[in-house]
């Protein structure tokens, strides 16, 4: 693993995803052995689901119990059932919270299935997260267009859980899950960046050559709301991990 230099968001390009991931997965068993009622934060898709392979793995070996943790979220599609195959909640069940112990109680996703609530869904999330004492560790990936959670470009660096209208982009990537285009939400309900600046760890992945341009703009970018990925700089204790591909737009910035 090796350190970047120059950046003022802490950066280690890593040799293959298993590294960085495995790196992410003891720092999340520290966490959830030492602290009684570790509080996590959890995004869904293909970055975190090596992280979820590895914790299952280690709850499955006996050193491992997620019995008096809480998950929080990142975000769910609006006005989508719980059930529904491309929902969240159903993707979180069957990659991680199927195979291990945490307390049903203590799994939170901001959802409703009627857009009425969502405004009063968003603010209970908010409070439960707080009721709570916050977020300990928060693991995101970045969207192709910058988004963190389903913050996209254009969202504010005050911004805390909320409705949001989905990037076209944002749609396209979603399309494989959903069948056809105009199957995909237009809306969602997501933590606002405010809210996942507030955690106190953060911890972020990004692989492959798709990430390539947004992991430069992460860095590299002036912080603003066009992309909301670079608000991620200057938190306290947040750690981006990218492998070579994903790293390889960097000498050119």
């Amino acid at each position: 693993m090796k350190s970047l230099s120059g950046v003022d968001l802490p950066t280690f390009v890593v040799e293959t995803r298993e590294e960085a991931e495995r790196e992410v997965v003891r720092e999340i068993v520290e966490l959830v052995r030492v602290r009684r009622g570790s509080v996590l934060g959890l995004p869904t898709g293909n970055t975190p689901i090596g992280v979820y392979r590895e914790l299952i793995g280690a709850h499955r070996s006996g050193s491992l119990s997620f019995a008096q943790a809480h998950a929080f979220n990142l975000d769910e599609y609006l006005d989508i059932e719980a059930d529904h195959p491309a929902s969240f909640e159903r993707w979180m069940e069957s990659h991680l919270f199927a195979n291990v112990d945490f307390d049903a109680a203590r799994r939170h996703f901001p959802s409703t299935t009627n857009s009425r609530d969502a405004d009063d869904v968003a603010r209970k999330y908010e409070s439960a997260i707080r009721a709570v004492g916050g977020l300990d560790l928060l693991l995101l990936g970045i969207g192709r267009n910058g988004h963190v959670g389903f913050n996209e470009p254009g969202s504010a660096r005050d911004s805390r859980t909320r409705v949001v209208e989905l990037h076209p982009m944002t749609r396209a990537d979603a399309t494989a899950t959903f069948g056809t285009l105009d199957q995909v939400p237009t809306q969602a309900i997501t933590m606002g960046v405010a809210t996942m600046l507030d955690a106190r760890r953060i911890r972020v992945l990004a692989f492959g050559e798709k990430k390539a341009a947004i992991v430069r703009d992460t860095l590299f970018e002036p912080q603003s709301s066009s992309c909301p990925a670079t608000f991620l700089r200057g938190h306290p204790d947040v750690k981006l991990f990218v492998d070579a591909v994903a790293a390889s737009a960097l000498q050119r910035a």
